[in-house]
């Protein structure tokens, strides 16, 4: 029996490219380089303070440690401002890593200044400094609710709490892919939470639709994110070619009934519009106001 040619530049030899026809959206990192350059503060003092006495060594660890601490709390920081900047509706953070962060900033450099002998008032000095700088380089976090206007509010914090759900689901998902170790799959599933996301953002801007929408960013993303860390163990175990085969299907179909659900929705909202138009149309004639 014939069988079809399935090689590398057939036309269909590529299964894991089936959605590549999709273009990724390249994005930026919302930490950067000046973030992790705050690291590199503390491992020095650390290498500094040994060698000194024992007062000044506990100072200068302390110091260290704290500006570890101070680091990471501004890179995480920065990563929530920029998922609550990405979004129209989103809840200021919880904790306000960055203020956290310039806080301990200038308490570590108090605590250097303290474990080379600088004295009490210099040191704060120092700290005050340092802290200003870091206010000033990375600014505060979010301290307020975003909210769009005109849209009730508790449909807005029914919408918020989905998509942080939703968002919590997405990390996930790439977090066991990762385990995978091919960065081919790791596109491929950020290629589809692409178009979740664009029916997060739909959602967001017309709350009305989440109801409609609230099984795809619930359930079927919940099974997505089961089926994705469990083809994550398989492959990582032993290659499973054709586990990798179905999984990309099954990507590919959610993908497909994800981008037909947000289009639906957006034609729903446009028609809505229409029919709140003619019914305006209709009010304004009736009180002798006519439109041309």
């Amino acid at each position: 029996m014939a069988q079809r040619y399935g090689g590398t530049y057939s036309p269909k030899g590529k299964t894991d490219a089936a959605s590549d026809l999709r273009p990724l959206k390249a994005t930026v990192s919302p930490t950067g380089a000046r973030s992790n350059l705050l690291f590199v503060p503390g491992a020095l003092l650390a290498f500094t303070a040994f060698g000194t006495g024992p007062e000044a060594l506990a100072l200068g660890l302390a110091g260290a440690g704290t500006w570890t601490l101070a680091a990471w709390l501004t890179r995480e920081g920065l990563k929530a401002e920029a998922a609550y900047d990405a979004r129209k509706v989103a809840r200021r953070p919880a904790l306000p890593r960055k203020i956290l962060g310039t806080l301990l900033i200038g308490a570590g450099t108090a605590l250097a200044g303290l474990s080379h002998e600088l004295g009490f008032a210099a040191s704060g000095l120092y700290g005050v400094i340092a802290a200003a700088l870091h206010i000033t380089a990375f600014g505060p976090d979010p301290l307020r609710n975003k909210s769009i206007e005109g849209v009730d509010e508790f449909q807005q914090d029914r919408v918020a709490r989905v998509i942080d759900e939703a968002e919590a689901h997405l990390a996930a998902m790439m977090g066991a892919i990762r385990r995978a170790q091919d960065p081919r799959l790791e596109a491929r599933v950020e290629r589809f939470q692409q178009s979740v996301r664009e029916m997060l953002r739909t959602v967001e801007e017309d709350p009305r639709d989440l109801t409609s929408a609230r099984r795809y960013l619930g359930v079927y993303l919940m099974g997505a994110r089961d089926a994705t860390i469990k083809f994550a163990d398989i492959y990582a175990r032993d290659r499973d070619v054709a586990a990798k085969s179905d999984y990309l299907m099954l990507l590919t179909d959610l993908e497909e009934n994800y981008v037909a659900k947000t289009r639906k929705l957006l034609s729903d909202s446009n028609a809505d519009l229409a029919i709140e138009i003619d019914v305006l149309r209709d009010r304004l004639q009736r009180e002798g106001v006519r439109l041309d």
